[in-house]
């Protein structure tokens, strides 16, 4: 299978960088958008069912960063700008939440002047930001030139957007818009930041190779940020942290054998 993806990937992209990360993002965006319409066919997920699907997500994630950033950019340029690369994204990631104005669902208001910004502005600033980490992660992975591990790691963001994409819709009808059109769609624009940022970082990638093992660390910094920042205490302040914690395990399990069956 993953060779049959690999050649589709390289024929629809003309083996360009940035078509590459282009297709990839699209692939992952896809998967969101499946995960937003679910909505319209399960509209009350009990909680516990939210908390362990975002559970999951991290778990894949988790097991993303290393199996598809980490331990590939180590091997390519060593340790130390992998090192140098997992404290830029994190610090990258940290700053922004800081200071960008921004909405979560459970933890509220964060960054500057919050009441600057329209509610619904603020909870599309909080989606994109926790998006763009894995955008870059699959631009990354397919401009380093290492197309298997980055066709494992675009299936598996794109996995793990499923119940993103699900949980965006849900909190949008917590927030009070519209049950329907609106929260579908808000599910779906969430993930529409993963594509220009994956053509970024694959062509970003690909013109300075040299840079390859410090994206590829300050991609996974970025991500690494978002679990413990963001899914963590999201799926932990209900009571519920017994199923997020099976459902981080099974996400590591799920990226273990993809990367182990198909890399």
């Amino acid at each position: 299978m993953i060779d049959n993806f690999l050649q589709f990937f390289v024929k629809i992209s003309g083996g360009k960088a940035i078509w590459l990360g282009f297709w990839g993002g699209f692939f992952t965006t896809l998967l969101n958008t499946f995960g937003a319409l679910m909505v319209l066919f399960f509209r009350k997920p009990s909680q516990k069912f939210m908390d362990a699907s975002l559970g999951f997500a991290a778990g894949v994630m988790l097991a993303a960063s290393f199996t598809s950033l980490i331990i590939p950019g180590t091997e390519m340029g060593g340790i130390v700008p992998v090192l140098i690369g997992i404290l830029a994204g994190s610090f990258f990631l940290d700053l922004s939440d800081h200071l960008i104005p921004h909405m979560h669902s459970i933890i509220g208001t964060e960054g500057l002047h919050p009441e600057r910004v329209k509610a619904v502005w603020l909870f599309i600033i909080a989606i994109t930001l926790h998006n763009m980490p894995e955008g870059l992660a699959v631009g990354v992975g397919f401009g380093s030139g290492h197309l298997r591990d980055a066709i494992v790691l675009m299936i598996a963001i794109g996995i793990q957007n499923i119940p993103e994409g699900f949980s965006v819709s849900i909190s949008a009808i917590g927030a009070g818009y519209s049950r329907g059109f609106y929260a579908v769609y808000t599910g779906i624009r969430s993930g529409l930041v993963e594509i220009p940022l994956a053509m970024l970082g694959a062509w970003a990638v690909h013109q300075v190779k040299p840079i390859i093992p410090y994206a590829m660390g300050f991609a996974a910094g970025a991500m690494l940020y978002v679990i413990s920042d963001e899914i963590v205490p999201e799926t932990h302040r209900k009571g519920h942290e017994r199923y997020a914690t099976f459902g981080t395990i099974l996400g590591v399990v799920i990226m273990l054998y993809l990367d182990v069956t198909l890399g």
